[in-house]
């Protein structure tokens, strides 16, 4: 029998290495470790900078795996309108406007779990962008989102066929 004042066990980020959003939308990676030593816990490719769009497929994925979703902070100007909260699955998300940088998503999960995303641009090559989350979801990367965003060249736009 379990106390049930004892606090939940850990929430680990779960095993596969990437997951597809909804199809044709977004991808998304998450570590595969539950020590989470590295600066990044996931990345995420949207393919617009609509956020009421692109939003509420990454918090159905990430509450899948990581529990309720309670507030994702972005930085207001690398999106086309951000709203201050989007409802989800009939849960209200609050969105924060952060001085983070377009290159990263801060998610609060739960009262204090804070995760954070290299966000891709969506105008970016399709190699370079695989190549960067690759790199964002290493366990034990040390190297800050904007920084993975330039070595891999995913903050380039695609080059267009002449």
């Amino acid at each position: 029998m379990t106390d049930p004042a004892a606090p939940p066990p850990p929430r680990y980020l779960p095993d596969e290495t990437h997951q597809a959003v909804r199809p044709g939308t977004a991808l998304l990676r998450l570590e595969t470790t539950g020590n989470r030593h590295g600066v990044l816990d996931g990345a995420w490719w949207p393919r617009s900078r609509d956020v009421t769009r692109e939003l509420p497929s990454l918090i159905a994925a990430l509450t899948e795996h990581l529990g309720p979703v309670r507030r994702v902070g972005l930085d207001e100007s690398a999106w086309e309108e951000l709203p201050t909260r989007v409802v989800v699955d009939n849960r209200v998300v609050h969105i924060d406007s952060s001085p983070v940088g377009d290159d990263t998503a801060l998610i609060t999960c739960g009262d204090r779990d804070l995760f954070s995303f290299l966000v891709v641009p969506p105008r970016a090559d399709p190699e370079a962008a695989r190549t960067a989350m690759a790199r964002a979801v290493l366990a034990d990367n040390s190297t800050l989102a904007g920084q993975i965003l330039l070595d891999t060249g995913a903050d380039l736009p695609r080059p267009t066929s002449a």
